[in-house]
C-alpha cells in the first residue's frame, strides 16, 4: 500500500460501431446524468460476471436496439482515466457488423459522425484521446462485412 486512499476502480466497455461510410456512431448523455450534453461512444458498466464482449452486446441491445455477435468485436484500445471518485478503465471495441437498425431506445441524440470530425464534439474527458487516435486505429482495423481486415487506403 502507498498509504494513500484508495479508489474504486469502474469497468466500462465501448464501442465505435463504424457504418459502412466509415462513419462513427456517437451518443450524447442525456439530461440528468453525469456529463449530460457531452458525446460518448455507446456502451456501459459491465455487470458481475460479464466480460466487456457480453457486456457490450447487452448494453448496445439495451441502448440501441441491435444484436451483436461478440466475434464482431475487435478490440482497439482502451482508456485509463482517474476522475475525482473512481478510476476508469475502458477497453474500447470496433465493429462494422450487426443486426437491426440503430434506434435511440433511451432518448439519447444519436450522430454518425466522420473519424477525422470527432473533435468537433464535446466528450468526457476518459474519451478525449480517442477523438485523436480513433481515425488511425479504423484505418489500421478497417474490416469487410465477413469481419476479414481490408487493406488500408
Amino acid at each position: 500500500m502507498t498509504g494513500r486512499e484508495e479508489t474504486p476502480l469502474v469497468l466500462v466497455a465501448a464501442c465505435a460501431l463504424i457504418d459502412g461510410q466509415g462513419r462513427v456512431l456517437i451518443s450524447q448523455r442525456p439530461d440528468g446524468k453525469p456529463f449530460a450534453g457531452l458525446w460518448e461512444f455507446p456502451g456501459g458498466k459491465l455487470e458481475d460476471g460479464e466480460t466487456p464482449e457480453q457486456s457490450l452486446a447487452r448494453e448496445l441491445h439495451e441502448e440501441l436496439g441491435i444484436f451483436v455477435d461478440l466475434s464482431r468485436l475487435f478490440p482497439l484500445t482502451f482508456c485509463s482515466y482517474p476522475y475525482d471518485a473512481f478510476h476508469l478503465l475502458m477497453p474500447i471495441y470496433a465493429c462494422w457488423q450487426w443486426r437491426g437498425d440503430v434506434t435511440a431506445k433511451e432518448g439519447q441524440a444519436l450522430a454518425w459522425v466522420a473519424p477525422a470530425a470527432l473533435t468537433d464534439y464535446a466528450m468526457p474527458p476518459a474519451d478525449e484521446p480517442l477523438q485523436t487516435i480513433l481515425p488511425d486505429l479504423l484505418r489500421c482495423g478497417r474490416r469487410d462485412n465477413d469481419g476479414n481486415q481490408v487493406p488500408s487506403e
